[in-house]
C-alpha cells in the first residue's frame, strides 16, 4: 500500500504495508538485553492474600506487575533531562513522532583499547543529505544483539567530534544500536550527551537520543520515513518502538 505524503515540502511515497520495527522487546529474562550492572526486568503476577491473578490460576484476568529500567532492559528514548538537575519530561518534550530518517552502517575504528564511530564516518555516510533523523547501525550486526549482557565490555561510543557534527547536520533525532552513545566508563563526563543536548548553552529540548535499538541486516542503508513511538511516562526516558518506512522516492 504506497502512500503519498506531504512532508516539510517534499512530497514522500512511502510503503505504510511494510512497517520495519527496529525496537529491542522486553522480556522477563536473563536472557533480556541489559546494561548498568543491574538485574534483569521482572513481570509478575499481582498476588491477593494467596490469589495469584492469572486467568490460568482462576482469576478473570491477567494481571501483571512490570518492573524494568529504560535505560538498561531495552529500546528506549530520552531527552535532555537524562542529564539536567532540573526535571525535563520525554513525554512532554517530545511532541512529533513521524520524521525523515537516514540509516547509515558503520564499522567502529579502534582508538587505543577503544572503538569509536568518529566524525569521518558519519561525514562519509551521510553526506550532503539533509534530515531529521539517523539511525546508526554498528558492525558487526548479529543476532546476539537482542540478548546481549552489555554491562563490563566497554562498548562502542561516539566520539564527541562525531555528534558534534550531527548537531551542525541538524540531526534532532540519534538512534544507536549500543546502550549509549557514550563511553561505558567515563567518569560521568558524558560528552556526547552533553554535546548532543547543547548542555551549558540553550539545551535542545526538542532533541532525542534513542539506545538500544536493532535494526535487522535486511534493512538496507537508505532514507526511511520514522514513526518514533514513546509511552507516555513523565520521566527524562521511556520504552519506545521505532518503526521505519521505506521511502520509495
Amino acid at each position: 500500500m504506497l502512500t503519498t505524503i506531504q512532508y516539510n515540502s517534499r512530497k514522500l511515497q512511502i510503503d505504510l504495508s511494510n512497517p520495519l520495527d527496529i525496537s529491542i522487546p522486553m522480556r522477563a529474562s536473563k536472557t533480556n538485553v541489559n546494561a548498568w550492572y543491574i538485574d534483569e526486568p521482572t513481570i509478575e503476577a499481582v498476588k491477593f492474600d494467596e490469589n495469584i491473578m492469572t486467568v490460568a490460576q482462576g482469576a478473570a484476568v491477567n494481571f501483571n506487575n512490570i518492573k524494568f529500567n529504560p535505560h538498561a532492559h531495552g529500546t528506549h528514548t530520552e531527552c535532555v533531562g537524562h542529564i539536567t538537575e532540573e526535571f525535563h519530561s520525554i513525554n512532554q518534550n517530545l511532541k512529533q513522532f513521524f520524521f525523515l530518517a537516514e540509516v547509515v552502517t558503520v564499522a567502529p575504528e579502534y582508538v587505543n583499547e577503544d572503538t569509536v564511530i568518529s566524525k569521518k564516518q558519519l561525514q562519509f555516510a551521510l553526506g550532503n543529505k539533509k534530515r531529521d533523523a539517523i539511525v546508526i547501525r554498528t558492525i558487526p550486526n548479529v543476532d546476539e544483539k537482542l540478548s546481549q549482557q552489555y554491562s563490563n565490555t566497554n562498548w562502542t561510543y561516539l566520539s564527541e567530534e562525531a555528534v558534534k557534527f550531527l548537531v551542525k547536520k541538524g540531526i534532532k533525532h540519534l538512534l544507536i544500536d549500543l546502550p549509549s552513545i557514550d563511553r561505558e566508563d567515563d567518569g560521568g563526563v558524558l560528552k556526547g550527551h552533553k554535546a548532543f543536548w547543547n548542555f551549558g548553552g540553550k539545551l535542545r529540548k526538542d532533541a532525542t537520543i534513542t539506545e538500544l535499538i536493532y535494526v535487522p541486516n535486511n534493512v538496507e542503508d537508505g532514507t526511511y520515513f520514522l514513526n518514533l513511538q514513546i509511552a507516555p511516562f513523565e520521566n527524562d526516558a521511556t520504552p519506545s518502538k521505532p518503526i521505519l518506512y521505506k521511502v520509495i522516492q
